[in-house]
């Protein structure tokens, strides 16, 4: 299916936000997850449902500064 991440259409297997979060290889503890502008909670990855088209953000923790 392909939806597209972070602004880049991407074709992915399976059906769900984990399915892609694992497809591109990134630590579900690792970054928060938005879904057509909402924000998925870590407990939702495994059973949110993904339809074609639909847009995924990823967007990881930095740390560092003073």
């Amino acid at each position: 299916m392909v939806v597209e991440i972070n602004g880049k259409a991407e074709e992915i297997p399976g059906s769900v936000v984990l399915d892609a979060l694992n497809a591109k290889q990134i630590d579900p503890q690792m970054v928060a997850v938005e879904l057509n502008d909402t924000l998925i909670e870590r407990d939702h990855l495994g059973s949110t449902p993904l339809q074609p088209g639909d847009r995924l953000e990823f967007l990881f923790y930095m740390g560092g500064g003073r």
